[in-house]
């Protein structure tokens, strides 16, 4: 069993910290930082910081042989076992051999099947001395998008809402804004630039007119704007639809939407329309998520209204969630953040793991896994 080494600990943090510039930008890639070391000292550093774009380890050895560093027998440490097959770009693992690197740092092996254990194997054939599982579970946590759009074959859905403390969006006349305070509103932004795309239904394009963009906080990256509406109701001249975004939406319907709507729909700019299978006069959530494939959607924010959050739910599609809630009552005629989920007894209720609580000035941050 491997003792983690103090150095290996500090090396790894630093390529977790660099691996974190590629939030937002690396669509169905993952997050992954790279460090490279000889003699104590740190010669090369680099990220993934766009999809498609260079993996870490080669901007890694790329930063350090433009500094004039020999990288011949240096240590190099990765969060992400390095790639073994030819996608987008070449190999890692070949890259590391060719450079003479003796020895390598890896985080956690990579689930993807062209990979998994083979890249690790091109390094050992070599003579590459391999150490694996150094924080493991910090840069498991950082990929929870990555793993679970591999071990699901869909999108990593984030469930978001802001809420009374008695679970309610808004009240009876639906009065909404705002429930939560500037700061998790602030925050709900912080995840919007994190995620590939962000999700609402079409009662809430019709209740509140939203953009859907990021106007606040660090990660800048508008996402992909998604819209389930089974009849296209929208409004043409609806926000989301005309703003001067740097992403594309998405109008999710069925074959009983508006057909003279849609023809006017095709013509907008940066806007697409999936017609999806019809589920009880709804769009087919999990024929969305599989039609969602060709988009390069890893992550969805989830902001949708009582109904299609049950829907997601009802559908296993959540995965993880973020309730805001702020110190006030809204009593029973208010907007529940859920609908009917149709569950009788207690045994079929939704459990819930790994739940953390915050606060955030006068708000509480409500986080967990959807089992």
């Amino acid at each position: 069993m491997y003792i983690e080494d103090f150095n290996d600990v500090f090396y790894m943090e630093r390529a977790l910290e660099l691996a974190k510039e590629g939030i937002g930008k690396t669509k169905t890639n993952p997050l992954v930082g790279c460090v490279i070391v000889k003699d104590e000292k740190i010669i090369g550093e680099g990220a993934h910081l766009k999809f498609g774009d260079n993996h870490a380890e080669v901007n890694a050895i790329l930063d350090a042989k433009n500094k004039g560093e020999d990288i011949k027998g240096a240590t190099l440490y990765v969060n992400l076992e390095p790639c073994s097959h030819t996608g987008k770009t070449p190999p890692c693992a070949n890259r590391i051999v060719e450079e003479g690197i003796k020895r390598v740092v890896i985080g956690t092996l990579d689930p993807f099947p062209k990979v998994s254990g083979k890249g690790i194997k091109i390094l050992e054939d070599a003579g590459i001395s391999v150490t694996e599982g150094l924080l493991e579970e910090e840069c498991l946590n950082l990929n929870e998008r990555f793993f679970t759009y591999l071990k699901n074959n869909r999108p990593f859905v984030v469930l978001k809402s802001g809420m009374s403390l008695d679970g309610k969006i808004a009240t009876e006349s639906g009065e909404s804004k705002w429930i939560t305070s500037e700061f998790s509103r602030a925050h709900s932004h912080e995840l919007r630039g994190q995620l590939d795309a962000i999700m609402v239904g079409i009662g809430t394009v019709l209740a509140d007119n939203p953009s859907l963009n990021v106007r606040h906080g660090k990660y800048k990256n508008n996402p992909i704007r998604i819209i389930t509406d089974s009849k296209l109701r929208i409004p043409l001249d609806a926000k989301v639809l005309n703003g001067d975004f740097d992403s594309i939406a998405i109008l999710a319907t069925t074959e009983n939407c508006d057909k003279n709507k849609l023809e006017k729909i095709k013509e907008m700019k940066n806007v697409e329309v999936l017609i999806c299978k019809d589920k009880d006069s709804r769009v087919d959530l999990i024929d969305l998520m599989e039609k969602l494939k060709d988009y390069d959607i890893s992550s969805i924010l989830l902001e949708g209204g009582r109904t299609l959050n049950a829907e997601m739910l009802k559908n296993n599609l959540v995965d993880k969630f973020y309730f805001f809630i702020a110190p006030i009552l809204l009593g029973s005629k208010g907007f529940s953040a859920i609908g009917d989920l149709e569950i009788k007894d207690l045994k079929d209720s939704i459990k819930i793991k790994d739940m953390t609580c915050e606060k955030l000035f006068d708000d509480i941050i409500v986080t967990g896994r959807c089992d």
